[in-house]
């Protein structure tokens, strides 16, 4: 069957290449192949990076509307579907205002030794905390994130959770943390605005 145009193509179908892409980072990092086998790699990697451009979409992939009227954050660098840079989080959001999401971080994601980075532990945060302040069609932005590292974040499962502490007026105040199996490693405190609607 010949798919005219992006929208004809499944959304599992994206999700599946963006999956087969973060393995192929993870090997990138870690395989100790020979040059030969590299080498090739490279070759098959070059192609197929060749094939998927012949057909770009102009600039970054921003938010855009599907068919169904959903927002689609495909290219965000935490939640992103055709993104392979994201993790990627699926945050969920409780009844009583909390959110959360659990995550595996690989080796991509490594900073320190055997532990996550200190600036992805600031990106899954800044996400988790706005999305407390998030409301539908109304997307929330960062004024202010302060951090406290209190730990090392270990590589491997990361829980991430959140929730509003107070709201001033257009400010919401939102707190959180990571945690990991040795318990809170990095905890947050953040102020989010909703931008003012664009003048037409």
């Amino acid at each position: 069957m010949s798919l005219n145009s992006e929208t004809d193509v499944p959304q599992a179908l994206y999700e599946s290449l963006t999956e087969s892409v973060r393995r192929l980072v993870d090997a990138t990092i870690r395989s100790r192949a020979d040059l030969d086998t590299i080498v090739a790699a490279k070759a098959k990697i070059d192609a197929a990076a060749d094939e998927l451009s012949l057909s770009l979409m102009p600039g970054s992939f921003g938010v855009q509307q599907a068919v169904d009227g959903q927002s689609r954050a495909w290219g965000n660098a935490v939640i992103g579907l055709r993104n392979a840079l994201a993790p990627p989080l699926l945050v969920h959001h409780e009844s009583d205002g909390r959110v959360w999401a659990d995550v595996t971080l690989g080796a991509a994601y490594e900073g320190p030794a055997g532990h996550v980075h200190g600036g992805i532990c600031a990106l899954l945060l800044d996400h988790v905390l706005g999305a407390t302040a998030h409301q539908p069609g109304r997307p929330a932005v960062t004024g202010t994130l302060t951090l406290r590292y209190e730990a090392g974040t270990r590589l491997g499962p990361v829980h991430a959770e959140a929730h509003i502490d107070r709201v001033e007026g257009v400010k919401t105040f939102a707190v959180g943390h990571l945690a990991t199996s040795d318990g809170v490693t990095v905890r947050a405190e953040g102020v989010f605005f909703h931008p003012r609607p664009s003048a037409r």
